[in-house]
């Protein structure tokens, strides 16, 4: 029996306020999302994933509340997935079929540790 890990590939993207993507072009995108969770689903490899919204409030240290979503690097978290794999290698693998890519987005792959 080969031992996996779970890894999670958080999704990252540059959010654009002035461009409103067709209905075309957003069914387009859902199929290849479609196509992306299922071929690891039937892997069984996927554990989880979500979508996060485009609103939310941000919590400091000193307790005070800013609303919006953190940007950094003109990118903010779009979602995440958490996968089983033999290795990082493997996890790396998957996320190359990430759809974000195709919206010039990014995917970054982390081991998960127990807390």
């Amino acid at each position: 029996m080969v031992q996996t890990n779970e890894f999670m590939l958080v999704f990252r993207y540059e959010p654009n306020n002035n461009y409103q993507p067709t209905d075309a072009e957003m069914n387009e995108m859902h199929q290849h999302w479609g196509a992306f969770i299922g071929q690891i689903a039937m892997q069984e490899k996927l554990v989880s994933t979500h979508q996060l919204g485009y609103e939310g409030k941000q919590i400091r240290a000193d307790k005070t509340v800013v609303e919006g979503i953190h940007v950094a690097d003109n990118q903010t978290l779009g979602g995440n997935m958490i996968v089983r794999a033999g290795s990082m290698d493997e996890a790396v693998e998957m996320a190359k079929n990430c759809p974000i890519l195709l919206m010039g987005g990014t995917v970054e792959v982390r081991a998960i540790q127990p807390m």
